[in-house]
């Protein structure tokens, strides 16, 4: 990856080979998306402006092949990066990817909007089998309110799934800049992420309470989650750089995560949240400094 990202910051004309290429390969498009937001965090956007407009191009073309992806997710990502050249902190930016992911779901509804109602659709004659008896027990109202939700809900997976995409382009481009410019740097940036406990707490209660307030506030569930998993995650790298876990606990949960997603994810959200009321690296910090000051 070092190799790469060299190359990308050899010179325009290779930077935009790789941009424009990566743009216009199917599943190559997060790809493009890292090297655009290298290039920007690197040099700004009065250098970056000529790439970026050449990596359009593919981006507009898949858009009219009905393929919105690879354009959602270059312009997401960079308007992250923006967010993070002008000093914002990695908390405030996955708070606002929160943002960025609505964005998204509402350019998947329109764009998407009948693929999304035919699984949606798919999945309520699923769901006397997916809930067993369960589904027999709920009430005419209580189960047309649940199939309501399944396409909004739907929409907000894709959407988040798109968030995450982003804000891995993101942070690719990120260690790629500190790879190259400031050895260690990001690893210290990336360890620090700790949502705050009332965006923790506000973010928790749109998950549980959102669908009360109707179908399409549903979408909110699984895109609040996306910055709470990104801060668990950075938790898990925090405490194995403290010594308190082994390193062999982050090949473990990126073997389990990739594995059985449906199980770490929400472990990891979990985990986020607890931190945000605890903040296990502080107070593993400040003992520390209690042991090393002979008060321990």
């Amino acid at each position: 990856m070092r190799a790469l990202a060299d190359f990308i910051m050899r010179g325009r004309m290779q930077a935009t080979l790789v941009v424009v290429g990566c743009a216009a390969l199917p599943l190559l498009f997060w790809l493009s998306a890292a090297a655009a937001c290298l290039v920007y965090l690197r040099r700004g956007m009065s250098d970056a402006f000529g790439v970026l407009v050449w990596a359009l191009l593919p981006a507009l073309a898949w858009w009219y092949f009905g393929e919105p992806r690879t354009l959602m997710v270059l312009l997401g990502a960079l308007g992250l990066a923006a967010l993070l050249r002008a000093g914002w902190s990695w908390n405030r930016v996955l708070l606002a990817s929160i943002a960025l992911g609505v964005v998204y779901g509402v350019v998947l509804g329109v764009v998407f909007r009948e693929p999304i109602e035919a699984m949606a659709q798919e999945l309520n004659k699923l769901l006397p089998q997916m809930l067993d008896g369960l589904y027999q027990q709920l009430s005419v109202v209580e189960r047309a309110r649940l199939e309501a939700l399944i396409a909004p809900v739907l929409n907000g997976l894709i959407a988040a799934l798109l968030q995450v995409v982003s804000l891995v382009a993101l942070i690719l481009g990120r260690y790629w800049q500190a790879t190259l410019y400031n050895p260690g740097g990001f690893g210290d940036e990336f360890r620090a992420i700790r949502i705050p406990l009332w965006p923790a707490m506000l973010l928790l209660a749109c998950m549980l309470i959102g669908p009360n307030f109707g179908a399409q506030v549903a979408m909110l569930t699984p895109l609040c989650s996306v910055a709470l998993f990104f801060a668990g995650l950075a938790l898990m790298h925090g405490l194995v750089k403290a010594g308190k876990l082994g390193k062999f606990w982050l090949v473990g949960m990126y073997v389990t995560l990739l594995l059985f997603m449906q199980l770490i994810y929400p472990l990891l959200v979990v985990l986020a949240i607890v931190d945000s009321l605890i903040d296990f690296r502080g107070r593993l910090a400040s003992k520390d400094a209690d042991n090393a000051s002979g008060e321990g």
